[in-house]
């Protein structure tokens, strides 16, 4: 393999090292490259100007089990896109567990992010202000999707941690590169971490349940999931030729990909393969018991008209056609929405997800339906303070008066508006009527947070950090406020990146860079704690405090306790 290391840096243009170095963090400043003798460089002598790209085979071509990438240099980082960590999963692959790569000869390209998933993307993304906000990248879908993309500073023996992202979207839609948040680029050029995303199956692709067909389809129901353990073995192989330590590896996930970081803590599979694990807005997924997973795969092929199972014709039945069904499926299943957004509903409405079957993933000793603990993980948990009820594409929220807010809560808490508003209102004295029925609304995400800490702490496991992201933003004239998937341009460093979410400003550009690197020490070290941010306290048995992220970072002893025990 041909290794290059770092030549030195210069500052990031977008203006995210102002915030490191307000944070006392030296972002952006690589260590200087030896030599280049030797390597077959052309008359450039290696040296390529930090705004430049080089696709030169000599500099960007690695190694990996499968074969030889080429990827490309860009600002002092190394890229390989759209890499092969498993088979294609089509014909007769699909339903079938991750298969591995067959070898190739040669230099494979690698330059652009390759097929995701095929899914059903929802609605956001014809949205006006949605789409501004995220600004989702669209790629082709594929059954020959399970790809990683990987940001490096240098192929050397530097031994950098490890981050393996993983998405969002439920698990029904999304991929390692969905929206520009998830770019690892300001995450590598510090040289402080490999940074790795990845795509899986979804849907019924990745969740429908064959078991009872097939013994060879036995662990279709958790096929998603199986992908992520391919890929974390892939890391476990291939990620030292990328400057990567394999004996540091995080994976952390926001969302949907959060349940999907909780549910491999309770795979005996993935077990070794990872050593520190991140959860952001998460915690409040819930997965399918045998039984309503069984319950689902038969109403789908009652959907297609399947009295007995063709497995052929199911592998060579269109994804649309699969997917239309099992839209008519949630249809059947799901409580009709009348337009009124309770968050304690959203669990209940993911429909093919992974199985909690006490074979691919084991059941918590507190709650069967979760998923196992890995009590030797250390564990970042978190949630945002208002994740879905904002004001994203409702420009009259600030109309809400005092008496829709207690229709709404009375609604929300039937027979408690009174002593639930005011509980609430303690916590926030000045908040607008829209801005406290966010609170209100979205406390169940938060104490989903509170309850999976106790059950890490009932599993005896050790040191988990609480945080909750209070940070507003500034765009739309503040209507977001602190929005579901906020929180994730700050922890990858990439709030300057994403201005369209996080205005960009100075106070943004601070709190990722104390973000960023607290994820960093994290997954360095196993602790969070940097001098850029108060002393992060873990859980104990009595205590569940969290690090409040926004322009003062403080810890917080759930001063919120009260207000949330007013919903139970």
């Amino acid at each position: 393999m041909a290794r290059r290391d770092d030549t030195s840096e210069g500052l990031d243009r977008r203006g995210l090292i102002k915030g490191a170095v307000a944070a006392g963090l030296a972002l952006g400043s690589a260590p200087a490259a030896a030599s280049a003798a030797g390597r077959g460089e052309r008359a450039t002598n290696g040296m390529v100007p930090d705004d430049g790209i080089t696709t030169d085979p000599a500099l960007v071509t690695a190694r990996t089990v499968n074969g030889r990438i080429r990827g490309y240099r860009q600002g002092g980082v190394l890229m390989f896109k759209g890499v092969p960590y498993a088979a294609s999963t089509a014909g007769a692959n699909r339903f079938q567990p991750p298969q591995p790569v067959k070898p190739w000869q040669g230099v494979r390209s690698t330059l652009h992010y390759g097929p995701i998933a095929p899914q059903d993307k929802g609605t956001g993304r014809f949205n006006d202000e949605e789409a501004f906000i995220f600004r989702w990248n669209d790629a082709v879908e594929d059954e020959d999707c399970l790809r990683l993309n990987l940001w490096t500073a240098g192929c050397d023996d530097a031994r950098r941690p490890v981050l393996v992202w993983l998405h969002g979207g439920g698990f029904a839609a999304g991929s390692g590169h969905d929206i520009p948040a998830f770019d690892g680029e300001n995450l590598a050029r510090t040289g402080g971490a490999v940074v790795v995303t990845l795509n899986h199956r979804l849907n019924v692709l990745g969740f429908l349940d064959l078991s009872k067909w097939s013994e060879d389809l036995r662990d279709s129901a958790n096929a998603g999931m199986l992908d992520i353990v391919a890929a974390l073995r892939w890391v476990k192989d291939n990620i030292a030729e990328f400057g990567g330590d394999p004996a540091r590896v995080t994976v952390f996930g926001q969302s949907g990909g959060g349940a999907k970081v909780s549910a491999l803590m309770g795979m005996p599979a993935a077990r070794g393969l990872f050593h520190r694990a991140a959860i952001f807005s998460g915690s409040f997924a819930q997965f399918n018991t045998p039984e309503r997973s069984a319950r689902l795969s038969a109403l789908l092929l009652q959907e297609l008209g399947v009295r007995k199972v063709d497995l052929a014709g199911l592998r060579a039945m269109p994804y649309a056609t699969l997917r239309a069904a099992a839209a008519r499926v949630a249809a059947r299943v799901n409580p009709p929405f009348d337009g009124f957004l309770d968050v304690r509903r959203l669990p209940q409405m993911l429909n093919f997800a992974p199985v909690v079957d006490g074979r691919t993933i084991l059941p918590d000793a507190v709650d069967p339906a979760m998923p196992r603990t890995m009590p030797e993980v250390p564990l970042i948990i978190g949630s945002t303070l208002n994740e879905f009820v904002t004001g994203i594409n409702n420009p009259d929220v600030n109309d809400l008066d005092v008496e829709s807010l207690r229709a709404r809560v009375e609604k929300f808490a039937p027979g408690r508006a009174g002593p639930v508003i005011e509980a609430f209102r303690r916590t926030a004295p000045d908040a607008a009527p829209f801005a406290l029925w966010s609170r209100i609304a979205t406390a169940p995400i938060r104490q989903a947070v509170i309850d999976q800490a106790r059950r890490r702490v009932a599993a005896g496991a050790g040191a988990t950090h609480l945080f909750w992201f209070t940070w507003q933003t500034p765009i739309l004239d503040g209507r977001p406020m602190a929005f579901h998937c906020l929180d994730i341009p700050f922890w990858f460093g990439n709030a300057g990146k994403c201005a369209s979410m996080t205005g960009g400003g100075h106070e943004a550009l601070d709190l990722a860079a104390r973000m960023s690197g607290a994820l960093l020490a994290f997954a360095a070290t196993g602790s969070p704690d940097t001098p850029a941010l108060p002393q992060w306290q873990a859980v104990s048995a009595a205590n569940f405090p969290s690090l409040r992220l926004d322009g003062s970072p403080r810890m917080d002893a759930e001063s919120d306790a009260d207000a949330r025990a007013s919903l139970r």
